[in-house]
């Protein structure tokens, strides 16, 4: 009897096992799941992570799905825009499964028929927003004209319906992977940023040329209104310096003897105020003074 005991105890773990396999199911936090009482839905999707209870297959079945942005691209392929050129572009989409029940219906919970489906959708959205719009708001030099925000948006706008109410499938996101030029396409396209270039090159030499000769004009009228300035200042200093030299003079012509002392005085401190040798007459102005001549004529 001993014996078997570990043999009943391991029997039993198997059995509560096997049991809690047939009865109960888990719901992991990436998953949604769908429960079918022979092949029609019962109750609501389960969105929460947890254990839940059911009737043993074939009675009730268990459908689980990824909850998780899954990605999706559509293939390289020409599409007409409204100026009839014909962009390659390449576009890719996140999508989530929103509605399960409609999911299951739709595709029996296969993801792969599901992108197939999606592929239709988003082949069709795209066509129909790129037929809308010109050829520029894809390509051009300014990239102010680039409207690939606003054309993905459409796009998005265009898909989520559809897909939403027809396949459970909600769109999250739409961008546009790759974008390309036929050969004959592309060389239209050079040639056209090329002269919208040369365009904008004249444009920018031009209002260059146009500063240069405004900021030129400034300097020069600022120079001539400096230098007039300089010049009344000068005439102004002049007339002050010739009015303190009449005055000067009226004082001097007091005493001339006394004045014809004083410059020659002020000479000779000048001649002399270096180590300088000199030959000179003595009796020229101012070395008369050494002789103690001060009735000689003085020079200015």
């Amino acid at each position: 009897m001993k014996n078997r005991t570990p043999t009943m105890v391991i029997g039993g773990l198997l059995l509560v096992i096997f049991l809690f396999l047939l009865f109960a199911f888990q719901v992991r936090t990436t998953e949604i799941a769908v429960v079918t009482t022979f092949g029609s839905i019962s109750g609501a999707p389960r969105t929460e992570p947890g254990l839940y209870l059911r009737l043993p297959y074939p009675i009730q079945n268990v459908y689980k799905f990824d909850k998780r942005l899954q990605n999706f691209e559509r293939k390289y392929e020409q599409s007409f825009t409204r100026d009839k050129k014909s962009p390659i572009i390449s576009v890719f989409v996140a999508w989530k499964i929103a509605d399960a029940e409609t999911f299951l219906k739709r595709f029996n919970g296969d993801v792969v028929r599901a992108e197939a489906s999606l592929e239709n959708v988003v082949r069709d959205a795209k066509n129909a927003v790129i037929g809308r719009h010109d050829f520029s708001e894809l390509v051009a030099p300014d990239p102010a004209l680039v409207k690939f925000d606003q054309i993905e948006g459409e796009m998005k706008a265009a898909m989520s319906e559809t897909a939403l109410k027809t396949y459970g499938i909600q769109i999250e996101l739409v961008g546009i992977k790759q974008l390309g030029l036929p050969e004959a396409l592309t060389a239209k396209v050079f040639d056209r940023m090329k002269t919208e270039r040369e365009r904008l090159v004249k444009k920018l030499t031009a209002e260059g040329t146009a500063e240069a000769v405004r900021i030129r004009s400034d300097a020069e009228l600022k120079r001539d209104t400096t230098l007039a300035e300089a010049r009344r200042q000068a005439l102004v200093l002049r007339g002050e310096a010739e009015a303190k030299a009449t005055e000067s003079y009226k004082i001097l012509n007091q005493d001339e003897a006394l004045a014809r002392f004083l410059i020659s005085l002020n000479g000779l401190e000048a001649t002399l105020k270096e180590r300088t040798t000199l030959i000179l007459d003595e009796k020229t102005a101012p070395l008369n003074l050494l002789r103690g001549d001060t009735a000689g004529p003085a020079t200015r």
